[in-house]
């Protein structure tokens, strides 16, 4: 356990930290770039060019010195940051290395405020939490590899098909190269893909499984990304296996991971509420096809948002799968709807996902909410539930950036 005297100094220095907790980060990651550049490979770089890594980093070490004398509330940020050091194959020895280089950051930023007995209460918080990670990661390792058909690190995956949902959305159904077993998965996870780009070296990317679990195949459907910020390269791994990647090619793929799921066998009874807007569609499609699978009961309401048909990806799938259970209901909103699109029935209605569709589709505030989707539609969805007073324990998110940038934004009028 950390020692009071460790408490106190972190909680009396949190203020100082907080308020230049970016800068300590932006200084953090150029050091550790320079000192040890063979950890470059676990960044996206295009997070650290647009500066979200920097700042999920920031509201982590913030959060853990606000909570650094009440532990058990780091609980589910603890899992979210193990599954994702997972994922991308963060070792025990990643740990000291990171741990050198952050308080020589805190050290350079803060100048004497950060005086010896300052980075020595941060060393050994920091420690402390290392040894967390070290031990949840290490169980989450040894569960993949111990999952019947399941594997550590990479693994070999043939490119089965590969199928156009949309005009920037394909598709891509992968099995065993070495015809192995596969494991089971729950709905809402992600596998991650590591590809040797021939130009440019990159990190391994997460992309959701968009089928349910135990169909005989992973498939991760990928939207094409335009470049995010300017003068930042278009999403190059996204690009690649559209451009690039045929069926009868292979893919180097680690084990299923995240935290963002929902078990259909553990169903307590509560409507399931499943909105996603765009690409983030994949993992709330996974929970509904495994949901329709096991012929829930409980009322499932499927919420999807897109901007027309053009793009609009694995709708007829979802349309399809809503008929095989009666408990599922579907609604499909458009906010830039083609001439044609309510017409022909390509959506249902037209506009955002806001109160007043929630107010006309869901008769209750006490189901479960999941929904994945580009952050403006999560910042609104999430703001719109709680100021519906939904409980925090009943809304699901996944998203790949700083949560705080969803939780903390200003409620919308």
């Amino acid at each position: 356990m950390l020692s009071e005297n460790t408490i106190q100094i972190v909680k009396a220095t949190a203020p100082a930290v907080a308020s230049h907790a970016e800068a300590i980060t932006r200084r953090f990651y150029s050091l550790m770039f320079t000192g040890n550049p063979e950890v470059k490979a676990f960044f996206n770089q295009a997070h650290q060019h647009s500066g979200g890594q920097q700042r999920a980093l920031a509201g982590a070490i913030c959060a853990y010195a606000s909570n650094i004398d009440n532990l058990g509330a780091l609980g589910p940020a603890v899992e979210l940051i193990a599954q994702k050091h997972c994922s991308l194959g963060i070792q025990a020895e990643h740990y000291p290395i990171v741990g050198k280089h952050l308080l020589v950051a805190i050290k350079d930023v803060l100048g004497d405020a950060a005086t010896d007995e300052v980075i020595a209460a941060w060393g050994e918080a920091y420690g402390f939490l290392a040894d967390i990670f070290i031990q949840r990661e290490a169980e989450i390792y040894q569960a993949q590899a111990a999952a019947p058909g399941g594997w550590a690190g990479y693994r070999q995956f043939v490119v089965e098909r590969k199928t156009p949902e949309s005009e920037i959305v394909t598709s891509f159904y992968l099995r065993p190269a070495d015809g192995g077993p596969l494991p089971s998965f729950q709905p809402g996870q992600y596998i991650t893909v590591k590809i040797d780009h021939p130009t440019t070296p990159t990190s391994p990317r997460n992309y959701s499984l968009s089928d349910r679990p135990d169909a005989g195949h992973y498939r991760i459907s990928v939207k094409r990304e335009p470049s995010p910020v300017a003068d930042a390269p278009a999403g190059l791994i996204s690009n690649y296996l559209h451009e690039h990647v045929r069926e009868g090619d292979t893919l180097q793929i680690g084990p299923p991971c995240g935290e963002f799921t929902l078990n259909p066998a553990q169903v307590n009874g509560r409507p399931i509420v499943l909105l996603s807007g765009g690409i983030g569609v994949t993992p709330v499609l996974s929970m509904l096809k495994s949901l329709a699978a096991q012929q829930v009961s409980t009322p499932v309401y499927f919420i999807h948002a897109a901007r027309n048909s053009r793009v609009h990806a694995l709708g007829q799938e979802a349309r399809q799968t809503a008929t095989e259970c009666p408990a599922i209901q579907t609604h499909f909103r458009y906010d830039q709807p083609l001439e044609d699109d309510v017409r022909e029935r390509r959506c249902d209605s037209a506009g955002v996902i806001d109160n007043a569709l929630l107010n006309e589709l869901v008769p209750h505030d006490d189901a479960e909410f999941y929904f994945c989707g580009p952050k403006p539609f999560m910042v609104g969805l999430y703001q719109e539930l709680k100021n519906r007073g939904v409980d925090e324990a009943r809304i699901h998110f996944e998203f790949f950036g700083p949560r705080q940038d969803i939780t903390a934004a200003g409620s919308i009028a």
